[in-house]
């Protein structure tokens, strides 16, 4: 999980530790980390290990190479022999696939600022594209959370009714026992902590997750759930976003 700058600070001066970020994965080792001399800097992985790797942040679609602040698919591959893996065992087209034009794609979300700092958004495929906007399902889910509310909360997209594989928002929220909360207080509360276009439209509470025997969120079954009976919708219930 990336360093939030909400506890950051905090858990360094508590602990007496310091904390770096890495980015990494098993088939490519770890291509980038925080410089270990200078300070916190939240939600980045680090810079490249340009002696080692080479890393680039792409379209999804075409592989073309974006500009800085822009979400795309992380893409790297190795400068030296044997720092990656040699390919997936068994499984020809899998590595093919995986090395398409001759850069490993991770299948993770993320951008780079002027500075060259990396930052990851999100699996790419819990990423979610709204009214051309790229939302972090991870950094929509780490608000909802805040509230006293929630206990967790997991936020997947749902296909919007606008042509162009548009997706919509969807938050299924956990609540804490004895706690009660209304779709329009939750929203009430997200407005005034994310950007208007992040804001779920669809809210559904539910009495838990579905996860793994490691307890990872199934993220999978709510997205093939998708709008059911207790789904609240915003826009049917006239609820409003204040553009700001």
């Amino acid at each position: 999980m990336p360093i939030a700058p909400e506890w950051g600070e905090a858990f360094q001066r508590r602990f007496k530790t310091k904390l770096l970020e890495a980015y990494g994965m098993t088939e490519i080792n770890i291509p980038t980390y925080m410089p270990y001399d200078e300070g916190l800097r939240p939600r980045s992985c680090g810079k490249l290990l340009e002696e080692w790797f080479e890393m680039r942040i792409v379209d999804p679609e075409t592989d073309e190479p974006l500009p800085p602040h822009t979400v795309g698919e992380i893409v790297v591959r190795p400068k030296e022999p044997w720092c990656f893996m040699a390919g997936y065992n068994a499984m020809p087209e899998k590595t093919v696939e995986a090395w398409r034009n001759l850069w490993f794609h991770t299948g993770d979300a993320g951008m780079y600022d002027e500075e060259g700092y990396f930052y990851f958004v999100d699996r790419l495929k819990d990423c979610i594209r709204r009214r051309g906007e790229n939302i972090s399902s991870f950094e929509v889910e780490q608000v909802l959370n805040r509230h006293e509310a929630v206990a967790e909360s997991a936020v997947v997209a749902v296909k919007s009714e606008f042509a162009g594989g548009e997706d919509e928002v969807k938050a299924c929220i956990v609540l804490k026992p004895s706690y009660r909360l209304t779709p329009e207080a939750l929203l009430d509360y997200c407005q005034e902590r994310m950007p208007y276009f992040a804001v779920p439209r669809y809210v559904e509470f539910v009495d838990a997750l579905p996860k793994t025997p490691t307890e990872k969120i199934q993220k999978h079954k709510l997205r093939e759930a998708g709008i059911t009976p207790a789904t609240w919708d915003r826009e049917k219930a006239g609820y409003r976003l204040r553009r700001s």
